[in-house]
């Protein structure tokens, strides 16, 4: 019998504007976007704007899940992304996606994991 290996988890605390640490619907429309290109299936979200125009966002796939906390005021956010591989390999796919979203915001990685489940 395989082991059964649940994928490639990746975790990251990068620095942006805070134009871009504020801007949820761009945020959203990224992912969405990324959704879409790498072929993963939605099955909800959330996303929330904080007074401070920092939000929150978790975003369910079949394949598992994205996740972002921004900090407009510290020029931070916390990112990450696990899909996992239980009918495919998705590793190349979940590093797609982490570099796409750093694009996206124009970031500075600060620190990353990367879990292999």
């Amino acid at each position: 019998m395989t082991a059964y290996r649940p994928g490639l988890h990746l975790l990251s605390t990068f620095a942006s504007t805070p134009d871009c640490l504020t801007n949820v619907g761009g945020c959203q429309a990224t992912f969405n976007r990324l959704i879409d290109a790498l072929t993963l299936t939605k099955v909800g979200e959330v996303y929330h704007v904080f007074p401070n125009g920092g939000f929150t966002a978790v975003v369910c796939l079949t394949e598992s899940h994205v996740s972002i906390h921004t900090w407009p005021e510290l020029g931070i956010a916390t990112f990450d992304v696990f899909l996992s591989n239980y009918l495919k390999d998705n590793t190349a796919k979940t590093q797609q996606f982490y570099r796409d979203v750093l694009t996206y915001f124009e970031a500075t990685e600060l620190s990353k994991q990367e879990l292999n489940r």
